[in-house]
């Protein structure tokens, strides 16, 4: 294991790192009215860049993992911020809609590579007793886009112009590509503690992915349209988005830091009572929309859940990955960017051919899927518990990779 202190600077650069992506990733929610009155596009078109990012992250994922599995992580990830920052520049300076969407895509791009190797290199570098606790530490970051990036983002769009927002965060990606160099040791990927799932099975992971997939896309279905919900459900004015924003990101904030107390000892339960709360917010949120007050407490309940499930949901891939961690997170990757492109996708065609409300209830919905799918877990895993050993471990996960999406 590394230096005590240098692990835990390498840490912290790490999870900066996932705050610099996730804020970027989502930025598009707090701008996206301002994107589409500037670019002349539709609320839902705008809403596309995110389903493109998404579609990216999906296709790309594993094949970047497994063609990158014998690279040092250092460079993997200073190439990658560095690709981040470029790609964001050109978003922030892109003169139409068009050359928007194509930066866009190269961001994501960049998001499929971080994703699936960012776990791995952070959990690698302490005892394996401790990874719960890792992956929680390293998505404090990611857990602070919505509670500081996004809000502060919005912010700044509504003085400076969304442009300024994206501007801002390329010199973020510049200035954690640095810390990331610096920081993060060159250690060779078969020699890092976290390269194999601690307990794993074919059978968990799958079902993992499939839950993972289903609940992001009824969370997503709801959240890519937060914003004109505010405005035109729940009546807020348009310069109250930031500090709406901050309040919920500070749940989300708050969610990962609970549960993380939970995933060493307690990491189905610590998955599934996140779900359940998505799924008891959105209806709150459908119910009492209308109402400020308890639309508020049920964003900030969606936000804790949202954190806390993409923790768990982590953490879960590093125990029952049935083979190379990479390539599992590769494959989780891939189903939140399933999630988010079919919920962005879904919520703009709701809100096209019915109302803005009606993206709560459908959120919703979708998301009790995933709780009744991730609740037969422990049945089939009873029925099924011992399997054929898989000839190779990169094998087993590219087999249930593409079992999950068949």
């Amino acid at each position: 294991m590394l230096e005590h202190r240098r692990a835990n600077l390498a840490l912290a650069a790490l999870s900066i790192s996932t705050f610099t992506f996730v804020t970027t990733e989502i930025l598009p929610v707090g701008l996206l009215t301002l994107m589409a009155d500037d670019l002349h596009r539709s609320r839902s078109e705008v809403g596309l860049l995110m389903t493109g990012y998404a579609a990216v992250v999906v296709l790309m994922s594993f094949p970047l993992a497994r063609l990158t599995q014998r690279f040092p992580k250092r460079l993997l990830l200073g190439v990658t911020l560095g690709v981040f920052s470029a790609a964001t520049l050109l978003t922030a300076l892109a003169p139409g809609y068009e050359v928007l969407l194509a930066a866009r895509l190269v961001v994501g791009l960049t998001q499929a590579l971080f994703w699936s190797i960012i776990a791995s290199t952070a959990t690698g570098m302490f005892p394996p007793s401790q990874r719960g606790r890792t992956v929680a530490r390293m998505s404090i970051g990611a857990a602070l886009a919505p509670v500081l990036g996004v809000p502060l983002g919005t912010w700044l769009g509504q003085q400076a112009g969304w442009r300024v927002a994206f501007l801002v965060m390329a010199a973020v990606g510049v200035a954690t590509c640095a810390m990331v160099v610096a920081l993060v040791p060159r250690t060779a990927p078969e020699a890092e503690a976290a390269s194999r799932g601690s307990s794993p099975s074919r059978l968990r992971y799958v079902l993992l992915i499939l839950c993972t997939a289903i609940g992001v896309t009824g969370a997503l279905t709801a959240q890519t349209y937060i914003t004109p919900y505010l405005l035109d459900v729940t009546g807020f004015a348009a310069t109250t988005l930031g500090p709406l924003l901050l309040v919920t990101g500070c749940a989300g904030f708050l969610g990962t830091l609970v549960v993380g107390r939970f995933l060493d000892r307690y990491p189905w339960p610590a998955l599934l009572a996140p779900l359940a709360l998505i799924v008891l917010s959105l209806l709150m949120l459908y119910a009492l929309g209308t109402l400020k007050a308890p639309a508020i407490v049920a964003l900030a309940l969606n936000a804790f859940a949202y954190s806390a499930m993409a923790a768990a949901v982590q953490n879960r891939i590093l125990m029952v990955a049935p083979g190379s961690t990479d390539l599992a997170s590769a494959g989780g990757s891939s189903a939140f960017n399933v999630g988010i492109a079919t919920g962005s996708f879904l919520g703009g065609v709701i809100i096209d051919h019915s109302t803005v409300r009606t993206v709560a209830l459908a959120g919703a919905l979708i998301a009790a899927l995933a709780v009744l799918l991730l609740l037969t877990e422990p049945h089939l895993a009873r029925r099924r518990s011992t399997a054929p050993a898989p000839e190779s471990q990169t094998d087993a996960t590219s087999a249930a990779l593409q079992q999950a999406v068949a």
